[in-house]
């Protein structure tokens, strides 16, 4: 009994249950813009948000500012090559080394697949207008913007909670 005890209470510890209380949130928030703007393609709004929530119990607001920045980088680099005239794989890959080098150059490894799903959101074969790629890297940045508030707030709350115990 004891072992599971130990067990549960170092798996599901409080670091567990405030990213699960983050995420919900972000689900929340996400999901309601969605129903609110159904016309304005804020899926990726409610994907940034969830993948800028980090897991992790130490630096969490360091490792959330950092997918951020990643996000950004990767759907900027989208933004850059979609308008080269070059087949769709080849922007995809060429956007993929572009993202990672500017990755890499910031010391953003940690969080680069962050950067190359943005990437992808913005790349992803569209056929309603010229301004969807556009549309998507704002929509890709509220999520970041949302993430990252939700991130910094929850962490605000739960240290003046904690401090008091």
């Amino acid at each position: 009994m004891n072992i599971l005890k130990n067990i549960f209470t170092d798996k599901f510890n409080k670091y567990f249950f405030l990213y699960l209380f983050r995420v919900l949130i972000g689900f929340a928030v996400g999901f309601s813009l969605m129903e609110a703007y159904p016309a304005h393609g804020l899926f990726w709004t409610l994907l940034s948000i969830i993948l800028v929530i980090s897991p992790e119990e130490k630096d969490t607001p360091r490792l959330t500012i950092e997918r951020v920045i990643s996000n950004l980088i990767g759907a900027a680099s989208g933004l850059v090559v979609m308008f080269i005239d070059i087949q769709y794989i080849a922007k995809v890959i060429s956007g993929i080394v572009l993202a990672v080098v500017i990755c890499k150059l910031f010391n953003l490894m940690n969080v680069v697949r962050s950067s190359v799903v943005a990437l992808l959101i913005i790349l992803i074969e569209h056929s309603d207008s010229l301004l969807s790629p556009f549309e998507r890297f704002l929509s890709v940045a509220l999520g970041c913007v949302i993430g990252l508030a939700i991130t910094l707030l929850t962490g605000w709350i739960v240290k003046s909670i904690w401090r008091k115990k």
